[in-house]
C-alpha cells in the first residue's frame, strides 16, 4: 500500500517566532498523526524542527542545490538540510520554474543528490493555463517527468514523491475538478510504469497541489491515484491544515 502524505509548503512566509508558534499549534493538533510534513522557510527550519521533535510530523525544505559544498553563494546543500533534521525536500516547484528559471535537467540533478543524502524528493510537475486550454497538459507532464527523472535508478524512483500542481490552480482559488486531478495523476502513474515498471509506479505516492482546502481535501484524496496533497496557503493555518490532514481517507 502506498504511503499517504499531507505536506504543507509555507513558501516565503512567517519569521522564526511565527513559524515556531505555528509548529507548536500543529504539534498539539497533529503530533500523533502519521504522514504529515511541513516545509518552512530555510531560516525557520531549526526552530520548527525543535518544536516538532518527538512527534510524527516530518520536517521538509522548499528547495536545495545539487552540490554538496562550494562557492555557490545563496544556495543550501543537502547535508545542511539533513543536519537540521529534514527528511523531505520539495524540488521543481512551479514557482521555482517560473520565477527562478529552474529546468527539468536541474530538477533531475537535485533529485539524484537528495536521494543520495537520504532525503525524500517531492518532485513537482504541472502545466500552465495556456497548456491546458491548448490540450497540451499530457505533453507538458510527459516532458517534465521524462526530463526530471531520466536516468534515475528504479530504487531512487521508488523512494520519491511526485506532486501534480496545475500552475493555474496555485494560489488562484481555482482547483482542478476531482476527475481532472485524478486523470492527470493516473497519467503520471502510467508514465512511471512505462519507464520503471508497474511495481515501482505502484509504490510512488502522487500528491495533488493547487488551492487545497479542508472543504475539498477529502474528495481530492479519495481519488484512486491521488495519495495526498501539497498544501500552500491553507498550511499557514493550524486549524485548516489539521482539518486537511484529518481528511485523509
Amino acid at each position: 500500500m502506498r504511503a499517504r502524505l499531507v505536506a504543507g509548503n509555507w513558501k516565503m512566509n512567517l519569521g522564526v517566532s511565527e513559524s515556531a508558534a505555528l509548529a507548536r499549534a500543529l504539534r498539539e493538533n497533529l503530533g500523533g498523526t502519521p504522514g504529515v510534513v511541513v516545509c518552512p522557510p530555510f531560516t525557520a527550519l531549526a526552530a520548527v524542527g525543535a518544536e516538532l521533535r518527538g512527534t510524527n510530523i516530518a520536517l521538509g525544505a522548499q528547495n536545495m542545490y545539487w552540490e554538496e559544498r562550494g562557492a555557490f553563494t545563496g544556495e543550501v546543500a543537502p547535508g545542511m538540510l539533513t543536519d537540521l533534521g529534514c527528511r523531505y525536500v520539495i524540488l521543481g516547484h512551479s514557482e521555482r520554474r517560473q520565477f527562478f528559471g529552474e529546468t527539468d535537467a536541474g530538477v533531475r540533478q537535485k533529485t539524484m543528490t537528495a536521494a543520495r543524502h537520504g532525503l525524500t524528493p517531492v518532485v513537482c510537475v504541472g502545466e500552465l493555463l495556456v497548456h491546458r486550454e491548448a490540450g497540451r497538459t499530457e505533453d507538458v507532464i510527459r516532458e517534465q517527468v521524462a526530463g526530471g527523472l531520466s536516468g534515475l535508478a528504479v530504487e531512487t524512483v521508488e523512494g520519491l514523491v511526485v506532486a501534480y500542481e496545475p500552475v493555474w490552480a496555485i494560489g488562484t482559488g481555482r482547483t482542478a475538478t476531482d476527475a481532472d486531478a485524478q486523470e492527470v495523476c493516473r497519467f503520471i502513474r502510467g508514465l512511471l510504469a512505462d519507464r520503471y515498471g508497474t511495481g515501482a509506479a505502484d509504490r510512488v505516492p502522487i500528491l495533488y497541489g493547487g488551492s487545497v482546502k479542508a472543504a475539498n481535501a477529502a474528495a481530492i484524496m479519495g481519488q484512486a491515484d491521488i495519495d495526498g496533497v501539497l498544501v500552500g496557503g491553507a498550511s499557514l493555518s493550524a486549524s485548516e491544515f489539521a482539518a486537511i490532514a484529518h481528511a485523509v481517507p
